[in-house]
């Protein structure tokens, strides 16, 4: 669900676009249920808000009488007839029980009056066209249909001068339950996409084509990475041999650039005690997204969510003094979280992850270097990915929730936001500020990256923790002999497994770089007689540890050449009399077509090397 689809959270929305978009948007929201109203008389609106590309509004409709996506245009022509006649909104304050018998048979409408009258909020209709439009026409006109909406406000002031007819399009139908929430009624969402001109909208549709063609979801499968099972449940990913072998890489990467900033690598369970997500603070924050308790021996455990109360305890395990600091943890471990299952999205929303993760205990002298440190691992990184657009997204707490929202240290907020906030700008790394988005024990980033064709991705996530070290009891020992707590940093950089493939598969468009490739190199033999010889080079190529396949199926040359292309496949090695006779293999590249003939020795020096550099 979008985090504008609860009431609470629900326009007037400026997103600081052009033509103040965000308004333009939720006014095609309620144009949109005035068309559906018009068409659909028996439908319940309920909530319909403003997104990043549209808008969208959730509707009840009679069994058997929901629009399908065929009716779509019949919908969106009735919107822009209907466009000439909005000039204005009317606006009128309305008592909860003038609400509630307007809206009577519609439980949405009067589920969000009922939340509006108990936090002691306006309650507030909008209609279109305004009454002065209609005063202003001599006789009758379709296009005048009244609609009247349960709204805070938010829209375009003159929505058929601010809208251009052309510039927006109903896109899709979906299912959506109430309020996000599954054990409530599914309803039926219908997306609408809308910018400020015809032009902008034909650039996203563009885009977004070629989005499609990256689908980490569909090239994900075309390519043997990973898939899911309806035995195995929703959101639990099985990585197939390819998956795994990129796996394999992303996790050799990790650990040598973590032995060289000197981190120690630790293993903990997948399973815990109810006690230890209770010290930690997490359970109360965190549980409903956490897979439910099992009991064993009168006892309840938990499926790990996080890694970081583990090696709080590991680090406790043994005496710490401040010739130990900074002690630096890492782990790929294994989390599981309770995601609602409409929210499940191929790799990058699931419910069984493998997290690079790794909590750096340090004093609060170290802090701003390891913090320094650590966002220029995060930097390394994006050079080696060719990620070349990025922002850190730097959440602080809000006063105001301090004691509810956020542990109640309101000098160590300041303090290590300060802190946080120094770094970033000292390294000259661009970053924006949100309020109220911390996590519950200190201020983090969110890092937010862009792919090769220009879409947004939050790729992980490196956070302050002043308050969860001393609920712990974590202590090390300082030169003068007294006894501190010491500051946590929780960092991931290579985020999840499977966030990060799921990004890489589009940025990459699936031609993933030699050294992240599952397959490195196809051998192939012209025809039967060349067997043999190119059984030889495979074993050679295996032997020297790059991800080789053979194919000597009976498809036709050109067939078995035109599936490597297929499969993006970096290097082909063509082998035929010629090459037997020359001891060489014909080397083709994705990238740069053909190479030539080199020696088998030649043609592993030369991938060797491009693995070996990570070259893009």
């Amino acid at each position: 669900m979008s985090k504008h689809s609860d009431p609470k959270d629900a326009p007037p929305i400026s997103n600081g676009l052009a033509d103040n978009i965000g308004n333009v948007r939720h006014t095609l929201a309620h144009l949109l249920a005035a068309a559906v109203k018009k068409h659909y008389p028996k439908a319940k609106p309920s909530i319909g808000p403003a997104i990043d590309d549209g808008f969208y509004y959730d509707f009840e409709f009679p069994k058997g009488e929901a629009p399908s996506t065929q009716d779509l245009p019949k919908l969106e022509k009735t919107m822009r007839e209907m466009l000439r006649a909005w000039t204005g909104f009317d606006r009128e304050e309305v008592s909860a029980r003038s609400a509630s018998a307007y809206f009577k048979g519609n439980p949405y409408k009067l589920e969000l009056i009922k939340d509006l009258q108990k936090a002691g909020t306006k309650i507030t209709f909008y209609t279109c066209p305004p009454a002065s439009y209609k005063k202003s026409l001599k006789g009758t006109s379709s296009d005048a249909h009244s609609f009247t909406d349960l709204c805070r406000g938010g829209h375009a002031e003159n929505p058929s001068r601010d809208i251009a007819p052309d510039s927006f399009k109903l896109d899709r139908i979906a299912g959506a339950y109430w309020r996000g929430d599954e054990k409530n009624k599914m309803l039926t969402r219908i997306y609408g996409l809308a910018f400020a001109s015809k032009e902008e909208l034909q650039t996203f549709l563009e885009a977004r084509e070629e989005a499609e063609k990256r689908d980490h979801r569909k090239l994900g499968t075309v390519l043997g990475i990973f898939t899911f099972d309806d035995d195995v449940g929703p959101g639990l990913p099985l990585w197939l041999p390819n998956g795994a072998a990129m796996i394999d890489e992303l996790e050799k990467l990790a650990k040598e650039m973590e032995d060289k900033s000197g981190y120690l690598r630790v293993r903990t369970p997948h399973i815990a005690k109810e006690s230890l997500y209770t010290t930690s603070g997490h359970l109360p924050y965190y549980k409903d997204s956490m897979y439910p308790p099992m009991k064993c021996e009168g006892v309840n455990y938990y499926l790990k969510a996080m890694n970081c109360p583990h090696h709080h305890k590991i680090f406790a395990a043994r005496p710490k003094s401040w010739r130990d600091m900074p002690v630096r943890l890492a782990e790929y471990g294994t989390c599981y979280r309770y995601e609602k299952s409409g929210e499940l999205f191929g790799l990058m929303r699931v419910r069984s992850m493998q997290m690079n993760d790794a909590h750096i205990y340090c004093s609060e002298e170290q802090f701003a270097d390891e913090f320094r440190k650590v966002t220029e691992l995060y930097l390394s990184y994006f050079k080696i990915f060719g990620i070349q657009k990025y922002v850190m997204r730097l959440s602080r707490h809000a006063p105001e929730n301090l004691g509810k929202k956020y542990i109640n240290e309101p000098k160590l907020w300041l303090k290590t936001e300060e802190m946080v906030r120094r770094c970033l700008t000292e390294l000259n790394v661009p970053f924006t500020e949100a309020e109220d988005e911390a996590a519950f024990y200190g201020p983090k980033i969110d890092v937010e990256i862009w792919s090769a064709i220009g879409r947004e991705f939050t790729l992980a996530t490196n956070q302050v923790d002043f308050a969860v070290p001393a609920r712990f009891g974590l202590v090390y020992t300082d030169k003068d002999g007294k006894q501190k707590t010491p500051l946590c940093i929780h960092r991931a950089p290579l985020s999840t497994h499977e966030r990060l493939i799921g990004f890489l598969i589009e940025h990459f468009a699936g031609a993933f770089p030699l050294w992240l490739a599952p397959v490195q190199a196809k051998i192939i033999p012209i025809s039967e007689k060349q067997a043999s010889y190119a059984k030889e080079i495979f074993t050679q190529l295996r032997d020297a540890a790059i991800r080789v396949e053979l194919d000597d199926s009976n498809d036709t040359l050109g067939k078995r050449i035109r599936n490597a292309k297929l499969e993006k496949v970096p290097y082909t090695l063509v082998v035929g009399d010629a090459e037997i006779k020359s001891k060489t293999a014909t080397l083709e590249s994705r990238s740069k077509g053909k190479i030539g003939a080199l020696s088998v020795e030649e043609i592993i020096n030369k991938l060797k090397q491009e693995i070996s550099s990570r070259a893009l």
